[in-house]
């Protein structure tokens, strides 16, 4: 890009920031969570609105089930190419914000604190307002360079149960050249980190259930304890080398290629500065082996256990025997695993080792993906961010973080590239997520390029 064009570009996204910061406060106020179902209809009219405002077409999906998706469709200008298209990936939902308790605000006020802006802004609400902006800046500079239309589904945060339905009957309607996924941001080195794929995911509850009422803990004499044989059950299917041990785990995996390998060991990474962002009070796991951590993030599975619910948790004492334990586990996924299998082979594992009575629940099941990342127009995003951003730019094979881009990728057979407005400190599902005003208005300005 030249140089006074850039610059033009800055100064006209400077002039939007303060009204696009209103526009995205507002929207982080709507509790869009899906995992509860609460402030969708809410939402979805926002968004709407939103796209209105900024001059696009919007059509609201709601005939397939779940929460509607949102369509959005913006023309090429004047002197633009309308033969080419390019579709932008966001969502409207959100994490639910517990534990409250450790939120400074309230999680649906909004608040700027030493000029970074809190609340689920950073997945996924500031990337959404970002581009809307940056939308608004081209059209007042003479128009878009190319068609662009948005997909903006409301079940990410959960899975995108209901999203495949959607792209197979609205194929047409979400046809594109090229596509920008939802999320990214910056590591602490202040370089932009983007992907060109994302891990798969299998998402697991684990009950066992040992009697119709909580018992008297002294019963433990002779009772068995739901909790203990749950955390019996778990023990199974990971050692104390955190190697996965369920038989078929891994079967299918498509190992990466020698390019792919490369361009993992040219990614940055500092241990030091992991320790710290994060408060780690452990070694990672990959240095008892030796591993490249960054090998790890990107190449392999992994099985982590997200939450464990059984008894008295609260102050103080209650000595009981609990009746029921439960467990979250989420499994990521490499190209080539099939979440389906992966349950089968839980469910499997479990019996033969003796816990056929602890039940096995499917909760989310995606496919991992990887685009081409040598594709023209992953490059072209490449060559767009490393002009915007004085630290530079990475990009990964894929992301160690899922969505549903595999469904994408095989209905819209279309490159894909990933990059937001978010930073190392984000804490993206966590309390006080945040991004930082000077990022917001740096991924208004890569916008306009892409």
């Amino acid at each position: 890009m030249e140089q006074p064009l850039l610059e033009k570009l800055k100064q006209k996204t400077s002039e939007k920031v303060t009204a696009a910061l209103g526009v995205l406060t507002e929207y982080l106020k709507l509790p869009s969570i899906s995992a509860q179902n609460f402030g969708i209809p809410e939402t979805v009219d926002y968004v709407a609105r939103m796209i209105e405002e900024a001059g696009g077409e919007v059509r609201i999906l709601n005939d397939l089930g779940g929460n509607p998706v949102v369509y959005a469709f913006f023309a090429a200008g004047e002197f633009g190419d309308t033969g080419k298209t390019l579709l932008f990936y966001n969502h409207y939902d959100v994490q639910p914000p517990e534990p409250l308790d450790e939120w400074k605000s309230d999680p649906f006020i909004p608040i700027i604190e030493n000029d970074a802006l809190l609340r689920g802004v950073a997945d996924n609400k500031g990337d959404l307002v970002a581009r809307l902006t940056a939308i608004k800046v081209l059209k007042e500079m003479g128009g878009l360079p190319c068609n662009v239309k948005f997909l903006i589904e409301g079940e990410e945060e959960i899975g995108s149960p209901n999203l495949e339905p959607y792209l197979k009957k609205y194929k047409e309607l979400f046809a594109a050249d090229a596509c920008i996924w939802e999320f990214g941001g910056k590591d602490e080195a202040e370089r932009i980190n983007t992907v060109a794929g994302i891990k798969g995911m299998a998402y697991l509850e684990l009950t066992c259930e040992g009697a119709d009422i909580d018992m008297h803990s002294s019963v433990g004499a002779y009772v068995d304890n739901a909790a203990w044989r749950l955390v019996q059950a778990l023990a199974t299917l990971r050692n104390e080398q955190n190697e996965i041990l369920v038989d078929g785990f891994f079967d299918g995996i498509m190992p990466p290629t020698e390019e792919e390998i490369n361009a993992v060991k040219s990614l940055p990474f500092d241990e030091q500065a992991t320790q710290r962002l994060y408060g780690l009070k452990r070694p990672l796991i990959t240095a008892a082996k030796g591993k490249d951590p960054r090998e790890a993030m990107v190449f392999n599975p992994t099985m982590t256990i997200c939450g464990i619910v059984s008894g008295y948790t609260g102050e103080g004492s209650k000595t009981v025997l609990p009746k029921l334990a439960k467990a979250k586990l989420d499994c990521r996924l490499v190209p080539g695993q099939d979440p389906d299998h992966i349950v089968a082979c839980v469910k499997r594992h479990l019996v033969e080792n003796g816990f056929g009575d602890v039940e096995v629940t499917s909760l989310n099941g995606q496919k991992a993906y990887r685009s081409d990342f040598n594709h023209p127009f992953v490059k072209h995003v490449m060559k767009t961010a490393n002009e915007v951003y004085e630290a530079g730019c990475v990009l990964a094979p894929n992301s160690a973080g899922t969505g549903p881009m595999y469904i994408f990728g095989e209905e819209l057979r279309l490159p894909i590239i990933s990059t937001g407005v978010g930073w190392v400190k984000s804490r993206a599902h966590a309390p006080n997520e945040s991004i930082r005003l000077a990022d917001f208005e740096q991924g208004i300005v890569i916008w306009h390029t892409c």
